[in-house]
């Protein structure tokens, strides 16, 4: 019969070996991923959907005010899911007090979820995000920064994992001709955001917002682009219509209907 070494039966039986193995159990069960319930996006993810325990970074298409509110919107939509879902308080962090309230419960994100914290610089804003990540006690994290170098992302990332929660950076613009996602970074999904004309409706209107969302880089996964509606009010995003089932728009019977049209 077979005699065992004392070294090998050591290993087997060894304590970090079994911690380990609880810490993967542990967080394969307490942090799932929050898919999107859009099949065009959720197949497209490595993870099916935004992972419950790591960084994630989103930018503006453009330095532009429409599409940094399409940009704000959008992460706003995603951490107002993650706190229904785990019916916790949303941290966000940033240099200057700046958000419209109103937007962000009209896409589910309501003061009684929030909890607003000011730093004086990014440098700041990075250490508020990453003690509120290993607390461990919130939904989500919300840091907005115009500078986050490879060791702060690192940083970043190995907080949420270790607190089990979300983070959300929001990267700024900080030179027009200059998308924040060139930087490298240690994000498990970077996303980038734009608005697109709306659907014209078939009396003087406007319609539900549309937003490029684009995933320019995301691990094990490749990247991809679409166009979607914007957030409801429960922070969900849609998938448009096909042209047969719109509403076909009224011919335009003399320039003055056709202004009204383009103002829609």
């Amino acid at each position: 019969m077979p005699s065992t070494s004392p070294l090998s039966a050591s290993l087997a039986v060894s304590p970090i070996a079994k911690l380990r193995e609880a810490v993967g159990q542990t967080r394969a069960t307490s942090a799932p991923c929050l898919p999107f319930d859009i099949n065009l996006m959720d197949e497209k993810l490595a993870a099916g959907g935004v992972d419950g325990s790591g960084l994630h970074e989103f930018a503006a298409r453009a330095a532009s005010l429409s599409d940094d509110a399409a940009a704000t919107l959008f992460l706003a939509g995603i951490a107002a899911r993650f706190a229904a879902d785990r019916d916790q308080t949303v941290c966000w962090a940033m240099t200057t007090l700046d958000l419209y309230a109103v937007g962000l419960e009209q896409v589910g994100l309501g003061p009684d979820k929030l909890l607003y914290a000011q730093g004086r610089m990014d440098v700041d804003v990075l250490a508020i995000a990453e003690d509120a990540l290993r607390d461990g006690s919130l939904a989500c994290v919300i840091a907005e920064v115009k500078t986050a170098d490879m060791t702060a992302t690192r940083r970043l990332q190995l907080a949420a994992s270790d607190g089990q929660t979300p983070m959300l950076l929001y990267r700024r613009h900080r030179m027009r001709d200059r998308c924040p996602l060139a930087s490298p970074s240690s994000a498990m999904t970077r996303w980038r955001i734009g608005c697109v004309p709306s659907e014209r409706l078939p009396w003087p209107g406007v319609g539900r917002s549309r937003w490029q969302v684009e995933l320019v880089r995301q691990r094990n996964g490749d990247p991809f682009s679409l166009e979607l509606e914007a957030c409801d009010a429960t922070g969900r995003l849609a998938v448009p219509a096909p042209s047969r089932d719109r509403a076909a728009a009224p011919r335009r019977a003399d320039a003055r209907d056709g202004a009204i049209s383009r103002a829609a």
